[in-house]
């Protein structure tokens, strides 16, 4: 184990790794190989997607007992219960402001851009038998089914169906449990905290995978899709992702600002993270990796495992700058001018719709199908014309909801009174502090130092 000196970084002298050891380099590279690949030989990239489906797979596997373990023992080790709810509730306040705030810049952007103005596409002509799936998907989602869904079958089965919001809910629960049962639950505790030492150096493991993952999937993607299917649609690719540039560095900007810290910043000490991302176009595949930084960041444990898990499924602010601008690019396309009252209806749908269908696979083409639906002038068949760019759109959706949930855990935290600012301020200038003593005394009671932690803290950013 890492030597710790109170309230101090790492000793100095310690050896860094050279960049091509750092796993951000190796991803990038990855990327850029898997890119190559897949134009020259995409026969060859395409039959190279088990890489990338294989990685996602593993990672997917210890996300339910990252999040279970993370917030039972996070939770166990608070003294004032009430404090959860109080986590809860502000962050679905953040969660509730921020995705409508997306949803009405994608809506402005596409009224100025007209992005699918001119296209002049007859509706008759396209393929609604492609888009079918997600259009009856979209019908049978409802709220109730959706609230009623987070609630497992069993306690254990949560944590084999692979429902974050089914597992947070049941560690939730464990983790008051044990809070309101200790010290007779100590010993429960403990073993909860070793077994989290077990499962983080998985994590550890795992990440040192990243690079094959990450070129096996880009490699599938060139090669399946081809750079060229980018042109016939490149003014909605090019809106969408200055759009979602135009939210995170001004919007989250203003936020992180605000809450004293750099948005640029928090992009840099992400980057290992948001290139793992951008090569899968997966947030689900940094996960764990997130959790932990932000922790190292200064964030408490309990709000780490509150916020994040629960932003995956709630707090999706790339995917809704999408439904609106991919909304009125349809309609634009086929030549139908909507009227201001049906624009603030998509609005209006798309805020609930987004929420009733977090967590079904395709996520973001049933909410568009079920945004779609309100307005009768609107095809649904239509969503056929960006079905072929979707997997080049999806890259910029998982990157902006994963900065976007990490500026949500800074905010709620620091709103809770749960932030160490110093150790925030060290992580975004890229030198990372060690733990004091009583944050060690703390995580040893609430899960121990992971072996990723230590390698966050032996090598600056």
């Amino acid at each position: 184990m890492v030597e710790i000196d109170a309230g101090r970084r790492p000793a100095e002298g310690r050896v860094k790794r050279p960049f091509y050891r750092q796993l951000y380099f190796q991803v990038l590279g990855a990327i850029a190989l898997g890119a190559l690949i897949g134009h020259l030989y995409p026969d060859f990239g395409v039959s190279l997607k088990p890489l990338g489906d294989g990685f996602i797979k593993l990672v997917k596997m210890i996300i339910a007992p990252v999040i279970f373990l993370t917030v039972a023992t996070g939770i166990a080790g608070m003294r004032d219960m009430s404090a959860v709810g109080s986590v809860a509730g502000k962050a679905m306040i953040y969660f509730l402001f921020f995705s409508t705030l997306a949803l009405i810049l994608g809506l402005i952007v596409a009224n100025v851009v007209q992005p699918g103005a001119g296209l002049n596409i007859d509706p008759a002509t396209l393929d609604a038998s492609a888009v079918e799936t997600y259009a009856q998907t979209a019908h049978d989602q409802t709220i109730w089914g959706f609230i009623l869904d987070i609630i497992p079958t069993t306690l254990f089965s949560a944590m084999t169906e692979g429902s974050i919001l089914q597992v947070l809910l049941v560690a939730i629960l464990s983790g008051i449990a044990l809070a309101a049962t200790r010290p007779h639950s100590d010993l429960v505790l403990d073993v909860l905290s070793s077994l989290s030492a077990a499962i983080f150096k998985l994590v550890h493991m795992l990440m040192k995978l990243a690079p094959i993952g990450a070129f096996g999937a880009i490699a599938f993607t060139i090669g399946e899709f081809g750079i060229g299917s980018l042109a016939s649609l490149a003014a909605l690719i090019g809106t969408f992702y200055l759009t979602s540039l135009l939210f995170v560095l001004v919007v989250l900007g203003v936020v992180a600002r605000l809450a004293g810290f750099s948005i640029l910043r928090l992009i840099r000490y992400l980057r290992e993270e948001l290139l793992l991302v951008l090569g899968t176009s997966s947030s689900e595949a940094a996960l764990p990796s997130l959790m932990e930084k932000m922790e190292i960041a200064g964030c408490r444990k309990a709000v780490v495992g509150l916020v994040i898990p629960t932003g995956y499924s709630f707090n999706l602010d790339g995917t809704n700058i999408y439904m609106t601008l991919a909304a009125l690019f349809i309609a634009q396309a086929v030549g139908i001018e909507l009227s201001i009252g049906e624009q603030l209806a998509l609005v209006l749908v798309a805020m609930i719709s987004s929420k009733g269908a977090a967590g079904v696979t395709g996520a973001g083409f049933v909410i568009l199908a079920a945004t779609l639906s309100v307005v009768p002038s609107v095809p649904v068949a239509g969503m056929a014309l960006i079905l072929g760019i979707d997997r080049f759109m999806s890259e910029c959706r998982a990157l902006t909801n994963f900065i976007g949930n990490a500026v949500a855990t800074v905010v709620v935290a620091k709103w809770e009174g749960a932030l160490d600012t110093e150790r925030l301020a060290a992580a975004m200038a890229g030198r990372p502090m060690a733990l004091v003593d009583e944050d060690i005394e703390r995580h040893e009671r609430s899960g121990p130092i992971s072996e990723a932690v230590h390698a966050q803290l032996e090598t600056a950013a």
